[in-house]
């Protein structure tokens, strides 16, 4: 059997399971948002972090990577409970079609598993939106028991330049993070030594 799941956050650089093949590439209609509450990972009750999830948007392309497990059944459900605890924040798991760089009309895979969540108030989980400078301070302030939520998005800003791929809605808010941390005196060196090589780049692009 094979089985494939499409990550669009923290699956993209840190599977934490044991997969044949990775594959970068995207998938259509849907837009990454930072909409989704975390309790347990990066933020608590009290002090919620914020995730991303995927919103539906006609035109909009999300990129990001897709694994590939082959193997007996078994070895499938175990991938399957294990994603499906670690993203108990995401109520939904939607079957998509896959696409890869240089080919979007026909798709390299379909019924690739992604998981997004409902996105309205009756999903305990959902944020919603809110302005850049709230999303940013909370972000910036926000901790759990595996580690702050600045981290979550300094790491997907990488993720994205590492694939090549980067998304101008994360760069965005991931600098204006660095803005209330310069403030606070809390940004790390590391995440203005990163801040830097990207800038660098973009002004070498445009």
């Amino acid at each position: 059997m094979v089985f494939w799941v499409f990550g669009y956050g923290s699956l993209v650089w840190n599977p934490g399971f044991e997969y044949d093949e990775k594959v970068v590439g995207f998938i259509k209609d849907y837009r990454r948002v930072f909409y989704l509450a975390c309790f347990d990972h990066r933020g608590t009750p009290e002090y919620p972090a914020r995730t991303c999830t995927l919103e539906h948007k006609k035109g909009a392309i999300c990129w990001g990577a897709a694994f590939c497990v082959r193997g007996d059944p078994k070895k499938e459900k175990m991938v399957m409970q294990y994603l499906e605890r670690r993203e108990c924040e995401y109520d939904k798991k939607t079957l998509v079609n896959f696409y890869k760089k240089g080919d979007s009309l026909k798709p390299a895979f379909k019924g690739v598993v992604v998981f997004t969540s409902t996105n309205d108030k009756k999903n305990k989980y959902y944020l919603g939106p809110a302005p850049l400078e709230d999303m940013a301070r909370q972000i910036a302030t926000a901790c759990g028991p595996c580690g702050n939520n600045r981290d979550y998005i300094f790491l997907l800003e990488k993720a994205m330049y590492d694939i090549g791929h980067e998304d101008d809605m994360v760069i965005e808010l991931a600098n204006e993070v660095r803005k209330v941390l310069s403030v606070s005196g809390n940004v790390h060196p590391n995440d203005k030594k990163l801040f830097g090589r990207l800038k660098a780049l973009l002004n070498i692009l445009h």
